[in-house]
């Protein structure tokens, strides 16, 4: 998995099943057992009930608040990060490799055309980006972080 991909996930699933799993879920064929077993969806007791939660699952619809799940975590964290303007803190908060190579490989990810022996600037750029795509995919991030 992208390390993009790996940030989303730490935020956005936070205590949930990722979506690709809720989306199979949903959708998963099941075969009944038993006396059941000929019988239609619509004489099964619940039928009613489950149908509308496979044609629209809730999740997607719900914007993750970024800043309320990070500062949930940070609270719990026994190092004082600060992910709101440090990628390297917000990479470390989220428990992902935050050393100079993950970050260059992140740099290339989202198509950084800097320097990359100019740590500083690039993670600068790094951390608007990642807050950025968090507000582009479904994270409800503030507008002092995505500028």
């Amino acid at each position: 998995m992208s390390i993009l991909g790996n940030i989303f996930g730490r935020i956005f699933h936070r205590g949930q099943e990722p979506q690709a799993e809720v989306a199979a879920a949903g959708t998963a064929p099941t075969t009944p057992t038993g006396p059941a077993a000929g019988a239609t969806p619509s004489s099964m007791p619940g039928a009613q009930a489950a149908a509308p939660t496979q044609a629209t699952p809730q999740p997607a619809a719900q914007p993750v608040d970024v800043e309320a799940v990070l500062n949930g975590m940070a609270q719990n964290n026994p190092q004082k990060l600060n992910w709101r303007t440090s990628i390297v803190d917000l990479m470390k908060l989220l428990d992902l490799d935050s050393s100079l190579q993950a970050r260059k490989s992140l740099a290339d990810e989202l198509h950084y055309t800097g320097d990359k022996n100019d740590s500083a600037s690039m993670n600068i750029w790094l951390h608007k980006q990642v807050m950025k795509k968090l507000a582009e995919n479904g994270g409800k991030v503030p507008a002092d972080l995505r500028d």
